[in-house]
C-alpha cells in the first residue's frame, strides 16, 4: 500500500511540474497581453491543474506517513497509532475496537474502521486539501472548455459567410 501511494505521489508531482511548465510556457510565449483569449485560457487551465496536482501530492504524502505508521509492526502497534485520535480510548472502553484501516483517495484521507461497522477519518490530511484540489481541478477543466469554445468562435468568424455551414438555411 505504501509503495502504491508513493507511486501516486511521484505521478502527481510530475504532473504538477509538467502542467506548470506548459502553463507558464503558454503565457510567456506570446506575452500575456498579446496572446489571444484561447491561449490565455489554456495557460490558466494548465496552471490550475498544476496547483490541483501539487496539492493532491501534498495530501498523498501526508497519507503515506499515516500508512507507514499504521504498517509498522511490533510492540504497541494495535490499534494502529495513526488511528489513535481523540476519543479512541473512550470507544475502546465501550467495547468498540479499531479493526482495520484504509485510504480514501476522493476525498483524500486515512480512514480507521471500527468493530461496530463504523469508520472515521483520522484527520491527518488538512481540511483545505480536498476543496483546493476540487476547486482548482474544476476551474482548470472549465478554463480548458472555455478555451476550446473561444477557439471555435474565432474559427467561425474567420470562415467565409459568417460561420454558416453551406446547406443550412
Amino acid at each position: 500500500m505504501l509503495l502504491l501511494n508513493l507511486l501516486f505521489v511521484v505521478v502527481a508531482v510530475v504532473a504538477a511540474f509538467a502542467l506548470a511548465g506548459h502553463g507558464v510556457g503558454r503565457l510567456v510565449d506570446g506575452g500575456v497581453r498579446r496572446s489571444g483569449l484561447p491561449v490565455l485560457l489554456r495557460g490558466l487551465a494548465a496552471l490550475a491543474g498544476a496547483v490541483a496536482a501539487a496539492c493532491y501530492a501534498w495530501g498523498l504524502l501526508i497519507v503515506c506517513g499515516a500508512v507507514l505508521t499504521a504498517e509498522d509492526g511490533g510492540t504497541d502497534s494495535s490499534p494502529p497509532q495513526s488511528c489513535r485520535t481523540a476519543g479512541w480510548w473512550e470507544r475502546h472502553e465501550r467495547g468498540i475496537e479499531i479493526v482495520d484501516w484504509s485510504v480514501n483517495y476522493v476525498p483524500l484521507g486515512f480512514v480507521c474502521e471500527t468493530s461496530d461497522g463504523g469508520s472515521y477519518d483520522n484527520g491527518d490530511v488538512p481540511g483545505y486539501v480536498s476543496p483546493v484540489v476540487a476547486g482548482f481541478g474544476l476551474g482548470g477543466v472549465g478554463a480548458a472548455i472555455a478555451a476550446g469554445y473561444a477557439t471555435e468562435l474565432g474559427a467561425r468568424r474567420e470562415r467565409p459567410g459568417g460561420g454558416a455551414v453551406r446547406g443550412e438555411g
